[in-house]
């Protein structure tokens, strides 16, 4: 069976994003949720040396990144990873899957906002049932995404601003403090080995950082929003990447000289605050947790508009339903999938631990940056008319590497994240058996993506 009805037309997205508004995005989408939760449990896993997994991190994701930077300038469409393995591979069920992963990343990310939002941060201010502020948290990310992506990358500029702040609040009060005879450097060099030897307690703590160095891969999803993507994606996507980078190792090592492995790890998600607290006792910390309520809900954001984007995207390629692609006529944002992501997202806020949320977030990422990795060099064979930027070729072969040996158990990750992520798969793999049944097979057709190859930036306005 096949769906031979032509599809109806739709608006094409708005292209409101410039290369400040996406360097914003990206740094606004790496820092946030990442250090202003999950600090305290990586110094749990790694020790005193709570900068190493961050800035092993960096090293993993900005091989990665060269990967996303070469396929983003080739095919400037919405869809990302799953766009680059539907054309690389041309297999329906693995496209699928990427993109339910990516998408599942997305609103896992988004849901570990939402709980250290109501878990963390916001019990400086008031104690209010779990699911009463994860249902205000999300329906409120949701309007903004509706409202249209010029509001909301504005916005992201708004909140970007913010939680840059917090973090350097945090550094300028631990400088402080050091300078003034506090702290202890050897702290820097503490491993944790009471439960593995070094190496494991390392890569272990390098796949729960992981998580705070996601988010440069959401801003190709937004290509199809974004005015001459070719041109302005290499510059923003790696500044912003070594902005977010350098200032997750400097708060690192203030964390640690300040605190000890175990009342970092004891604080759990309010670690910044147990540091803040110490290194000036006399600091509002409603003001600090003020800034991480932004912080969290400028991560959520994003990560919620890329799942919308990244729905949308492949829909407009059949790999899913054709709903998921609806524009709404006057707002231009594809509020189907909006609705669709943001209900997902609750269920996970309500029912999932919020450090098996971030290292789940991360598992899911790495296995797709794995495949994208391997994507890139198969693509090397499809040859563009239009000059773009084109990866080092040492670069996603140490990424395959290091991506693939990081989303594998043998690097120390808790079971718990795979099961997690294996019930998600399994959604995914039966909604596409559904889909299959209900569309049949839909042959790819390269031409209409974003005919990419008549106007190498992006279709004409």
């Amino acid at each position: 069976m096949t769906d031979s009805a032509p599809p109806q037309a739709q608006p094409e997205l708005k292209r409101a994003i410039g290369p400040k508004l996406l360097l914003f995005f990206v740094v606004g989408d790496i820092l946030g949720t990442g250090i202003y939760a999950l600090t305290g449990s990586v110094a749990g896993v790694i020790g005193g040396a709570l900068w190493l997994p961050f800035l092993g991190a960096f090293v993993v994701a900005f091989l990665t990144a060269f990967s996303y930077l070469e396929l983003v300038g080739k095919y400037p469409g919405a869809g990302g990873a799953a766009l680059y393995t539907h054309r690389a591979f041309g297999v329906q069920f693995l496209t699928f899957m990427v993109t339910f992963t990516v998408m599942s990343s997305g609103v896992t990310s988004a849901a570990s906002a939402a709980k250290a939002f109501g878990d963390t941060y916001l019990k400086e201010f008031a104690v209010l049932p779990l699911w009463i502020v994860a249902l205000a948290f999300v329906a409120g990310l949701a309007v903004i995404n509706y409202r249209g992506v010029g509001e909301s990358v504005k916005a992201n500029v708004l909140l970007t601003c913010i939680e840059v702040s917090g973090l350097m609040i945090i550094i300028f009060v631990g400088v402080w403090a050091i300078g003034g005879g506090q702290g202890d450097a050897s702290r820097l060099v503490e491993i944790n080995t009471d439960d593995s030897g070094p190496l494991l307690a390392i890569t272990g703590a390098v796949s729960l950082a992981f998580f705070a160095m996601v988010g440069f891969e959401d801003s190709v999803n937004m290509a199809e929003e974004t005015r001459d993507p070719v041109r302005i994606f290499p510059r923003a996507m790696l500044v912003g990447m070594a902005v977010a980078g350098a200032i997750y190792v400097v708060v690192a090592v203030i964390s640690s000289m300040l605190l000890p492995s175990d009342e970092l790890a004891a604080a759990g998600s309010g670690a910044l605050l147990a540091v803040l607290e110490v290194g000036a006792p006399g600091f509002p910390l409603q003001l600090f947790a003020a800034i991480g309520l932004l912080a969290v809900v400028n991560s959520a954001l994003i990560n919620m508009l890329m799942a919308s984007r990244l729905l949308y995207g492949m829909a407009n390629e059949r790999v899913l339903p054709r709903v998921f692609a609806t524009v709404h006529p006057n707002r231009r944002t594809p509020w189907v999938s909006i609705l669709f992501s943001s209900v997902i997202a609750y269920a996970l806020v309500v029912s999932v631990d919020l450090s098996v949320l971030g290292g789940t977030t991360a598992l899911l990422l790495l296995a797709v940056f794995t495949i994208v990795n391997v994507a890139v060099l198969v693509l090397r064979k499809d040859k563009a008319e239009h000059a773009h930027f084109r990866a080092p070729t040492w670069a996603p072969v140490v990424g395959i590497v290091l991506c693939g040996f990081l989303a594998t158990p043998l690097s120390g990750r808790p079971i718990s994240q795979f099961v997690i992520a294996g019930i998600l798969l399994a959604i995914g793999a039966v909604l596409w058996l559904v889909n299959h049944l209900v569309v049949g097979r839909v042959e790819f057709d390269p031409t209409r993506l974003d005919d990419s190859r008549e106007h190498p930036h992006g279709p004409p306005r």
